[in-house]
Protein backbone atom coordinates (compact mmCIF):
# COMPACT_ATOMS: atom_id res chain seq x y z
CA UNK A 1 0.00 0.00 0.00
CA UNK A 2 2.70 2.40 0.73
CA UNK A 3 4.60 1.87 -2.72
CA UNK A 4 1.11 2.77 -4.30
CA UNK A 5 1.02 5.52 -2.49
CA UNK A 6 4.57 6.56 -2.97
CA UNK A 7 3.80 5.97 -6.85
CA UNK A 8 0.49 8.07 -6.76
CA UNK A 9 2.36 11.13 -5.34
CA UNK A 10 5.15 10.67 -7.09
CA UNK A 11 2.82 10.77 -10.64
CA UNK A 12 0.39 13.68 -9.01
CA UNK A 13 3.99 16.13 -9.02
CA UNK A 14 5.45 14.59 -12.05
CA UNK A 15 2.23 15.97 -13.37
CA UNK A 16 1.96 18.90 -11.60
CA UNK A 17 5.60 20.11 -13.20
CA UNK A 18 4.46 18.80 -16.62
CA UNK A 19 1.65 21.06 -16.41
CA UNK A 20 3.26 23.71 -14.86
CA UNK A 21 5.60 23.67 -18.21
CA UNK A 22 3.00 23.28 -20.50
CA UNK A 23 1.54 26.37 -19.65
CA UNK A 24 4.71 28.49 -21.48
CA UNK A 25 4.00 28.44 -25.03
CA UNK A 26 7.26 30.10 -26.05
CA UNK A 27 8.90 26.84 -23.67
CA UNK A 28 7.41 24.42 -25.50
CA UNK A 29 7.69 26.35 -29.07
CA UNK A 30 11.80 26.03 -27.99
CA UNK A 31 11.26 22.51 -26.89
CA UNK A 32 11.27 21.82 -30.95
CA UNK A 33 12.98 25.03 -32.06
CA UNK A 34 16.34 24.21 -29.89
CA UNK A 35 17.30 21.58 -31.57
CA UNK A 36 16.28 21.67 -35.10
CA UNK A 37 18.63 25.33 -34.99
CA UNK A 38 21.61 23.39 -32.90
CA UNK A 39 21.65 20.62 -35.79
CA UNK A 40 21.21 22.77 -38.48
CA UNK A 41 24.43 25.46 -37.48
CA UNK A 42 26.57 22.85 -36.20
CA UNK A 43 26.20 20.71 -39.66
CA UNK A 44 26.79 23.30 -41.92
CA UNK A 45 29.61 25.20 -39.70
CA UNK A 46 31.62 22.29 -38.85
CA UNK A 47 34.89 21.90 -40.68
CA UNK A 48 35.51 19.88 -43.39
CA UNK A 49 39.13 19.24 -43.13
CA UNK A 50 40.62 17.14 -40.24
CA UNK A 51 43.80 17.42 -38.43
CA UNK A 52 46.75 15.24 -40.15
CA UNK A 53 46.33 11.53 -39.36
CA UNK A 54 48.78 10.36 -36.45
CA UNK A 55 48.90 7.29 -34.32
CA UNK A 56 45.55 5.61 -35.04
CA UNK A 57 44.98 2.24 -33.95
CA UNK A 58 44.97 0.58 -37.26
CA UNK A 59 44.52 -3.39 -37.70
CA UNK A 60 46.09 -5.51 -40.50
CA UNK A 61 45.07 -8.54 -42.21
CA UNK A 62 47.27 -10.46 -44.72
CA UNK A 63 44.90 -13.21 -46.23
CA UNK A 64 47.94 -13.66 -49.14
CA UNK A 65 50.37 -16.29 -48.66
CA UNK A 66 52.77 -15.23 -51.37
CA UNK A 67 55.36 -13.06 -51.54
CA UNK A 68 53.79 -10.18 -52.82
CA UNK A 69 51.48 -9.82 -49.76
CA UNK A 70 54.48 -9.71 -47.20
CA UNK A 71 56.81 -7.38 -48.88
CA UNK A 72 53.14 -5.41 -49.11
CA UNK A 73 53.18 -5.39 -45.67
CA UNK A 74 57.21 -4.80 -45.17
CA UNK A 75 56.85 -1.82 -46.74
CA UNK A 76 53.64 -0.23 -44.56
CA UNK A 77 55.38 -1.08 -41.25
CA UNK A 78 58.74 0.59 -42.84
CA UNK A 79 56.81 3.70 -43.83
CA UNK A 80 54.82 3.77 -40.90
CA UNK A 81 57.94 3.81 -38.65
CA UNK A 82 59.19 6.80 -40.17
CA UNK A 83 55.64 8.49 -40.07
CA UNK A 84 54.02 7.35 -37.00
CA UNK A 85 50.55 7.55 -38.77
CA UNK A 86 49.32 4.88 -37.44
CA UNK A 87 49.60 2.41 -34.46
CA UNK A 88 49.61 -1.54 -36.20
CA UNK A 89 48.24 -3.87 -34.93
CA UNK A 90 46.90 -7.52 -36.24
CA UNK A 91 43.49 -9.27 -36.85
CA UNK A 92 42.59 -12.75 -38.17
CA UNK A 93 39.92 -11.85 -40.95
CA UNK A 94 38.01 -9.17 -42.06
CA UNK A 95 34.79 -9.99 -39.59
CA UNK A 96 37.53 -9.75 -36.65
CA UNK A 97 38.29 -5.85 -37.79
CA UNK A 98 34.66 -5.28 -37.46
CA UNK A 99 34.42 -6.73 -34.24
CA UNK A 100 37.63 -4.71 -33.22
CA UNK A 101 35.56 -1.81 -34.52
CA UNK A 102 32.47 -2.27 -32.52
CA UNK A 103 34.51 -2.60 -29.57
CA UNK A 104 36.39 0.91 -30.37
CA UNK A 105 39.65 -1.14 -29.80
CA UNK A 106 40.85 0.44 -33.90
CA UNK A 107 39.65 2.91 -36.08
CA UNK A 108 40.29 1.59 -39.25
CA UNK A 109 41.80 -1.87 -41.11
CA UNK A 110 44.05 -3.21 -43.81
CA UNK A 111 43.29 -6.07 -45.99
CA UNK A 112 45.52 -8.18 -47.96
CA UNK A 113 42.73 -10.70 -50.15
CA UNK A 114 44.64 -13.54 -50.85
CA UNK A 115 44.44 -13.57 -54.52
CA UNK A 116 46.92 -10.14 -54.46
CA UNK A 117 50.02 -12.08 -55.25
CA UNK A 118 48.38 -13.75 -57.89
CA UNK A 119 46.85 -11.02 -59.44
CA UNK A 120 50.25 -9.07 -59.41
CA UNK A 121 52.07 -12.23 -61.33
CA UNK A 122 49.19 -12.72 -63.88
CA UNK A 123 49.81 -8.76 -64.86
CA UNK A 124 46.64 -7.43 -62.94
CA UNK A 125 46.28 -4.95 -60.02
CA UNK A 126 46.28 -6.17 -56.52
CA UNK A 127 43.60 -4.73 -54.63
CA UNK A 128 43.76 -3.88 -51.25
CA UNK A 129 40.54 -3.40 -48.48
CA UNK A 130 40.46 -0.41 -46.40
CA UNK A 131 38.12 -0.81 -43.86
CA UNK A 132 37.15 2.38 -41.25
CA UNK A 133 34.55 3.44 -38.34
CA UNK A 134 31.93 4.87 -40.52
CA UNK A 135 30.13 6.00 -37.26
CA UNK A 136 32.82 9.34 -37.15
CA UNK A 137 32.49 10.09 -40.60
CA UNK A 138 35.43 12.94 -40.34
CA UNK A 139 37.92 10.52 -39.03
CA UNK A 140 36.77 7.86 -41.19
CA UNK A 141 37.70 10.15 -44.42
CA UNK A 142 40.78 11.26 -42.91
CA UNK A 143 41.67 7.80 -42.49
CA UNK A 144 40.48 6.45 -46.10
CA UNK A 145 42.32 9.46 -47.98
CA UNK A 146 45.64 8.68 -45.75
CA UNK A 147 45.55 5.23 -46.28
CA UNK A 148 45.04 5.23 -50.16
CA UNK A 149 47.27 7.83 -50.73
CA UNK A 150 50.45 6.52 -48.71
CA UNK A 151 49.14 2.38 -50.60
CA UNK A 152 49.36 4.60 -53.87
CA UNK A 153 52.88 5.98 -53.01
CA UNK A 154 53.75 2.45 -52.20
CA UNK A 155 52.46 1.20 -55.44
CA UNK A 156 54.49 3.57 -57.31
CA UNK A 157 57.87 2.80 -55.89
CA UNK A 158 57.28 -0.96 -55.99
CA UNK A 159 56.71 -0.27 -59.88
CA UNK A 160 59.78 1.37 -59.90
CA UNK A 161 61.43 -1.78 -59.04
CA UNK A 162 59.77 -3.73 -61.28
CA UNK A 163 60.27 -1.56 -63.86
CA UNK A 164 63.92 -2.12 -63.27
CA UNK A 165 64.11 -6.17 -63.62
CA UNK A 166 61.71 -6.18 -66.49
CA UNK A 167 61.63 -5.82 -69.98
CA UNK A 168 57.78 -5.61 -70.20
CA UNK A 169 56.17 -2.09 -69.48
CA UNK A 170 52.50 -2.85 -71.34
CA UNK A 171 50.87 -4.30 -68.48
CA UNK A 172 48.57 -2.02 -65.97
CA UNK A 173 50.21 -4.33 -62.92
CA UNK A 174 53.80 -3.05 -63.72
CA UNK A 175 52.74 0.79 -63.76
CA UNK A 176 50.28 0.58 -60.99
CA UNK A 177 50.26 -2.56 -59.05
CA UNK A 178 48.30 -1.47 -56.10
CA UNK A 179 44.41 -0.66 -56.28
CA UNK A 180 42.14 0.68 -53.48
CA UNK A 181 38.42 -0.60 -52.75
CA UNK A 182 37.13 0.88 -49.48
CA UNK A 183 35.10 -1.90 -47.47
CA UNK A 184 32.01 -0.30 -45.40
CA UNK A 185 30.59 -1.87 -42.60
CA UNK A 186 27.43 -0.51 -43.46
CA UNK A 187 25.59 0.64 -46.82
CA UNK A 188 25.09 4.74 -47.69
CA UNK A 189 26.92 7.69 -46.90
CA UNK A 190 26.88 8.61 -43.84
CA UNK A 191 26.96 12.99 -43.91
CA UNK A 192 27.67 15.01 -40.92
CA UNK A 193 24.44 14.67 -39.78
CA UNK A 194 24.39 10.71 -39.18
CA UNK A 195 27.51 11.54 -37.00
CA UNK A 196 25.71 14.57 -35.11
CA UNK A 197 22.37 13.55 -34.36
CA UNK A 198 22.79 10.96 -31.75
CA UNK A 199 25.15 13.64 -30.06
CA UNK A 200 22.77 15.79 -30.04
CA UNK A 201 19.64 13.10 -28.69
CA UNK A 202 21.96 12.33 -25.68
CA UNK A 203 23.27 16.32 -25.18
CA UNK A 204 19.34 17.24 -25.05
CA UNK A 205 18.08 14.22 -22.68
CA UNK A 206 21.39 15.84 -20.68
CA UNK A 207 20.36 19.58 -20.64
CA UNK A 208 16.58 18.54 -20.32
CA UNK A 209 17.40 17.12 -16.59
CA UNK A 210 20.42 19.74 -15.36
CA UNK A 211 18.49 22.83 -16.25
CA UNK A 212 14.79 21.26 -15.47
CA UNK A 213 15.83 20.20 -11.97
CA UNK A 214 16.95 24.07 -10.75
CA UNK A 215 13.86 25.24 -11.79
CA UNK A 216 11.58 22.17 -10.24
CA UNK A 217 13.18 21.98 -6.94
CA UNK A 218 15.01 25.13 -6.47
CA UNK A 219 12.73 27.69 -7.78
CA UNK A 220 10.00 25.95 -5.96
CA UNK A 221 12.11 26.65 -2.89
CA UNK A 222 12.36 30.34 -3.82
CA UNK A 223 9.00 30.70 -4.14
CA UNK A 224 7.62 28.75 -1.13
CA UNK A 225 5.85 25.90 -2.92
CA UNK A 226 7.87 22.98 -1.82
CA UNK A 227 7.02 24.20 1.46
CA UNK A 228 3.62 23.27 0.99
CA UNK A 229 4.53 20.06 -0.38
CA UNK A 230 6.79 19.14 2.46
CA UNK A 231 4.15 19.65 5.44
CA UNK A 232 1.94 18.08 3.11
CA UNK A 233 1.22 13.77 3.83
CA UNK A 234 3.65 12.64 1.09
CA UNK A 235 6.61 10.91 1.49
CA UNK A 236 10.23 12.89 0.58
CA UNK A 237 10.90 9.98 -1.72
CA UNK A 238 8.18 11.02 -4.02
CA UNK A 239 8.86 14.51 -4.12
CA UNK A 240 12.23 13.41 -5.97
CA UNK A 241 10.35 10.52 -7.91
CA UNK A 242 8.07 13.04 -9.10
CA UNK A 243 10.39 15.75 -10.54
CA UNK A 244 12.60 13.31 -11.80
CA UNK A 245 10.06 11.79 -13.83
CA UNK A 246 8.67 15.52 -15.28
CA UNK A 247 11.94 16.18 -16.55
CA UNK A 248 12.89 12.42 -17.64
CA UNK A 249 9.43 12.82 -19.51
CA UNK A 250 10.69 16.21 -21.00
CA UNK A 251 13.91 15.31 -21.76
CA UNK A 252 12.60 11.83 -23.92
CA UNK A 253 9.91 14.63 -25.70
CA UNK A 254 13.23 16.39 -26.98
CA UNK A 255 15.49 13.56 -27.65
CA UNK A 256 12.32 11.51 -29.52
CA UNK A 257 11.73 15.00 -31.46
CA UNK A 258 15.30 15.36 -32.94
CA UNK A 259 15.73 11.71 -33.85
CA UNK A 260 12.21 12.36 -35.84
CA UNK A 261 13.61 15.34 -37.52
CA UNK A 262 16.95 13.98 -38.22
CA UNK A 263 15.25 11.04 -40.01
CA UNK A 264 12.84 13.24 -41.66
CA UNK A 265 14.76 16.35 -42.37
CA UNK A 266 18.18 15.44 -42.98
CA UNK A 267 17.81 11.66 -44.19
CA UNK A 268 19.25 9.71 -41.31
CA UNK A 269 18.99 6.22 -40.91
CA UNK A 270 19.25 4.17 -37.77
CA UNK A 271 20.37 0.97 -38.24
CA UNK A 272 20.14 -0.36 -35.06
CA UNK A 273 16.95 -1.63 -32.54
CA UNK A 274 15.09 1.84 -32.18
CA UNK A 275 14.26 -0.14 -29.23
CA UNK A 276 18.12 0.02 -27.73
CA UNK A 277 18.29 3.70 -28.69
CA UNK A 278 15.44 4.77 -26.55
CA UNK A 279 16.93 2.59 -23.65
CA UNK A 280 20.24 4.64 -24.07
CA UNK A 281 18.09 8.11 -23.95
CA UNK A 282 16.55 6.44 -20.39
CA UNK A 283 20.09 5.19 -19.34
CA UNK A 284 21.13 9.04 -20.03
CA UNK A 285 18.42 10.24 -17.61
CA UNK A 286 19.93 7.78 -14.66
CA UNK A 287 23.11 8.57 -15.71
CA UNK A 288 22.76 12.19 -14.61
CA UNK A 289 20.01 12.53 -11.93
CA UNK A 290 22.10 11.81 -9.21
CA UNK A 291 24.12 14.70 -10.25
CA UNK A 292 21.42 16.97 -10.92
CA UNK A 293 19.83 16.27 -7.70
CA UNK A 294 23.36 16.48 -5.63
CA UNK A 295 24.24 20.43 -7.02
CA UNK A 296 20.17 21.58 -6.20
CA UNK A 297 20.75 19.99 -2.55
CA UNK A 298 23.54 22.44 -1.76
CA UNK A 299 22.61 25.14 -3.50
CA UNK A 300 19.27 27.58 -2.17
CA UNK A 301 18.39 29.90 -5.00
CA UNK A 302 17.56 28.84 -8.78
CA UNK A 303 20.06 31.13 -10.16
CA UNK A 304 22.79 29.31 -8.21
CA UNK A 305 21.89 25.83 -9.09
CA UNK A 306 21.43 27.15 -13.04
CA UNK A 307 24.91 28.68 -13.23
CA UNK A 308 26.37 25.43 -11.68
CA UNK A 309 24.56 23.00 -13.78
CA UNK A 310 25.64 25.50 -17.03
CA UNK A 311 29.16 25.29 -15.79
CA UNK A 312 29.15 21.13 -15.69
CA UNK A 313 27.10 20.87 -18.96
CA UNK A 314 29.33 23.22 -21.44
CA UNK A 315 32.82 21.36 -21.25
CA UNK A 316 30.69 18.08 -21.22
CA UNK A 317 29.20 19.39 -24.48
CA UNK A 318 32.41 20.00 -26.28
CA UNK A 319 34.70 17.02 -23.99
CA UNK A 320 32.00 14.15 -24.70
CA UNK A 321 32.31 13.58 -28.56
CA UNK A 322 28.82 15.42 -29.45
CA UNK A 323 30.38 17.70 -32.35
CA UNK A 324 34.04 16.97 -32.52
CA UNK A 325 35.84 13.32 -32.32
CA UNK A 326 37.68 12.66 -29.36
CA UNK A 327 40.47 10.81 -31.14
CA UNK A 328 41.05 14.69 -32.67
CA UNK A 329 41.63 15.80 -29.36
CA UNK A 330 45.02 16.49 -27.30
CA UNK A 331 45.63 13.85 -24.88
CA UNK A 332 44.42 15.30 -21.54
CA UNK A 333 41.24 16.21 -22.84
CA UNK A 334 40.92 13.02 -24.03
CA UNK A 335 41.63 11.54 -20.53
CA UNK A 336 38.62 13.80 -18.88
CA UNK A 337 36.32 12.23 -21.73
CA UNK A 338 36.81 8.97 -20.46
CA UNK A 339 35.31 9.94 -17.44
CA UNK A 340 32.05 11.67 -18.30
CA UNK A 341 28.92 10.00 -18.67
CA UNK A 342 27.99 11.53 -22.19
CA UNK A 343 30.81 10.80 -23.56
CA UNK A 344 29.32 6.86 -23.28
CA UNK A 345 26.00 7.65 -23.79
CA UNK A 346 26.96 9.56 -27.21
CA UNK A 347 29.27 6.15 -28.22
CA UNK A 348 26.41 3.52 -27.35
CA UNK A 349 24.02 5.85 -29.28
CA UNK A 350 26.56 5.73 -32.77
CA UNK A 351 27.16 2.29 -32.26
CA UNK A 352 23.36 1.44 -32.26
CA UNK A 353 22.51 4.14 -34.70
CA UNK A 354 24.72 4.11 -37.09
CA UNK A 355 26.89 0.95 -37.32
CA UNK A 356 24.06 -1.28 -36.19
CA UNK A 357 25.20 -2.44 -33.03
CA UNK A 358 23.63 -4.95 -30.43
CA UNK A 359 22.99 -4.89 -26.59
CA UNK A 360 26.52 -7.07 -26.49
CA UNK A 361 28.80 -3.79 -28.03
CA UNK A 362 27.50 -1.65 -25.96
CA UNK A 363 28.28 -3.11 -22.77
CA UNK A 364 30.78 -0.81 -21.71
CA UNK A 365 28.80 1.64 -22.52
CA UNK A 366 26.17 0.74 -20.45
CA UNK A 367 27.78 -0.51 -17.43
CA UNK A 368 29.47 3.12 -17.00
CA UNK A 369 26.25 5.02 -17.57
CA UNK A 370 24.65 2.23 -14.73
CA UNK A 371 27.62 2.53 -12.17
CA UNK A 372 27.95 6.60 -12.65
CA UNK A 373 23.85 7.17 -12.21
CA UNK A 374 23.80 4.52 -9.07
CA UNK A 375 26.66 5.78 -7.25
CA UNK A 376 25.02 9.44 -7.23
CA UNK A 377 22.03 8.29 -6.43
CA UNK A 378 23.15 6.77 -3.43
CA UNK A 379 25.03 10.26 -2.77
CA UNK A 380 22.29 12.56 -3.85
CA UNK A 381 19.32 11.05 -2.17
CA UNK A 382 20.14 11.46 1.40
CA UNK A 383 21.78 14.58 0.75
CA UNK A 384 18.85 15.97 -0.58
CA UNK A 385 16.79 14.65 2.58
CA UNK A 386 18.57 16.07 4.97
CA UNK A 387 18.51 19.75 2.76
CA UNK A 388 14.60 19.22 2.73
CA UNK A 389 14.96 19.27 6.71
CA UNK A 390 16.73 22.59 6.96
Amino acid sequence: MKAKQLLSHSAWICWKDLLEFARSKMALVMLLLMPLFMMIMVGFIFPDSAAMMEDVPIALVDLDSGPMGENFTMQLEGLNEQTGMMVLSGATDIEDIRTQIYAGDIDGGIVIPANFTQNIMAGQQGTIIIMTDQSNPQLSMQTQQALSYVIDEMGTYAAIGMLSASDSNTTLATVQPYTVEIEDLVEGDPSYFQFVAPGIMAMVVMMSLMTGLPHAISYEKDTGTLDGMLVAPIHRLAIILGKVLAQTTRGMIQGILILLLAMLLFGVVIYGNILIVLLIMLLTVLSFVGLGILVTSFTDKEETASMIMMTMMFPMMFLGGVFFPIEQMPGFMQTISSVLPLTYATSAMRKVMILGAGMGDITTEILFMVIFGLVFLLISVPMFKRAMNK
